[in-house]
């Protein structure tokens, strides 16, 4: 159970305290209520590109990190197709600095061309090394315009291609800064050895005087049910042949959602799990296999991907695949194998709310979803699933026509340059 309080401040920032004082840290979290998905299709990879631009510096402090080592904080942050979250840890009694730093760069970045440049250039570089010249890299690439025809999530987080970051101006990285990073699209959550008090008095003192600029109201497509089979094969320099098979699934709050990810949990879960007890362990089909949702807010993605031996061909491997998904949609999971996964679940959630950081972070997230009480109940959404939810989860989703199957074929001779190399 995690106990926290909040109040709004005027210009609509939404601040969470989690008052903890077994320890002598405290943690800022601002998560901004913006992400890939809120993008123009011609001028992608922004969100991510501000998770870079954020530490440029702002108006009156010219470096972000330095002031913030000197005083034993850290920091980091991460972008999502429909989040960007950033994140300070730093001994309590230093507190206020954290809030200087935040309030600073929430106020007004300092745009500059040249550190525009440099961050351009830090993201390109990333695009390139992460997605392009990796193997497998460019599988999001790939996969989400397959399984995504209408809403956003059809490019990545990184961007849709390389020229977008490339040509990114100034005066369109101002506009979806204003846009998007001002108190009433953030939400703070400050936890540690902190009380609510004193938190009220700083969010004031360093939050408050920050206008509250526009409401951003999204206004996103959503995507049309899939009724098409989809298929897409590709040679590349990858060392084994890798299958994808991604089926829509339910969004974060939709019904259903919580049934299939157990259902993932069901699959790939471990060396007791099916794919792998019986693709990799009993049939020998699969050097590697895996299954998992993508949690995202709008409609999701499940995805089933593995890597076949080199004696099995694609064909087998698919099949194979689907063998396991038809026995979900055919029969019930037995009582004991749901529970099992059900406990894990369960320890996992109960694990992830014991750092500070995790607590601040998982605060933030749900109160974005709807409110932040709904962490302390999420265990129980999981436990409540039956045998027969699951079941019509998986006759709902594992159909033909609602999935798009990505083949990587190892180009031939990628064995021999590997060895030579």
């Amino acid at each position: 159970m995690v106990k926290f309080n909040r109040f709004t401040l005027d210009n609509g920032l939404r601040v969470l305290v989690h008052e903890d004082n077994t320890t002598p840290m405290a943690v800022v979290n601002i998560l901004y209520d913006v992400g890939a998905r809120d993008e123009d299709e011609s001028q992608t990879g922004f969100a991510h590109l501000f998770e870079h631009l954020m530490f440029g510096g702002s108006v009156n402090i010219p470096t972000y990190d330095e002031p913030l080592q000197r005083v034993g904080g850290e920091n980091n942050a991460f972008t999502s197709n429909d989040i960007t979250n950033y994140y300070v840890t730093l001994p309590a009694v230093n507190l206020e600095t954290a809030f200087w730093l935040e309030s600073d760069r929430m106020l007004s970045l300092a745009f500059s061309e040249k550190s525009l440049e440099v961050q351009r250039n830090v993201v390109m570089e990333e695009f390139k090394q992460r997605y392009l010249n990796q193997p497998y890299g460019d599988v999001w690439l790939r996969l989400r315009p397959m399984v995504y025809k209408q809403h956003p999530y059809r490019w990545a987080t990184i961007g849709k291609e390389l020229s977008h970051i490339e040509n990114a101006h100034i005066d369109d990285v101002k506009a979806f800064f204003k846009k998007h990073y001002n108190p009433q699209n953030a939400i703070m959550v400050v936890g540690g050895d902190v009380k609510t008090e004193d938190v009220k008095a700083l969010a004031e003192k360093w939050f408050g005087p920050i206008p509250a600029g526009n409401k951003y109201v999204r206004n996103i497509p959503q995507e049309p049910e899939q009724h098409e089979e989809r298929h897409e094969t590709v040679t590349a320099k990858v060392p084994l042949n890798d299958v994808y098979i991604a089926f829509q699934a339910p969004g974060r709050m939709e019904d259903g959602y919580y049934a299939v990810d157990l259902m993932g949990d069901i699959l790939s879960r471990g060396n007791s799990s099916r794919l792998y007890r019986s693709l990799v362990k009993d049939q020998q089909l699969f050097s590697e296999i895996h299954a998992y949702m993508t949690g995202s807010f709008d409609t999701g993605m499940f995805v089933v991907e593995g890597k076949p031996l080199e004696t099995v061909s694609i064909e087998q491997a698919e099949t194979a695949i689907w063998q396991q998904l038809e026995l979900l949609k055919n029969d019930d999971v037995p009582a004991d194998e749901l529970i099992k996964v059900k406990n894990k679940t369960e320890s996992t959630l109960m694990f992830s709310e014991m750092s500070l950081l995790d607590k601040a972070m998982n605060l933030a997230y749900y109160e974005l979803l709807g409110d932040a009480e709904l962490l302390n109940d999420e265990a129980d959404r999981y436990l409540e699933i039956t045998a027969a939810q699951i079941r019509e989860q998986a006759n709902r989703i594992f159909r033909k026509d609602n999935s798009s199957t990505l083949v990587y074929l190892a180009e031939q001779n990628t064995a021999e340059e590997i060895e030579t190399e």
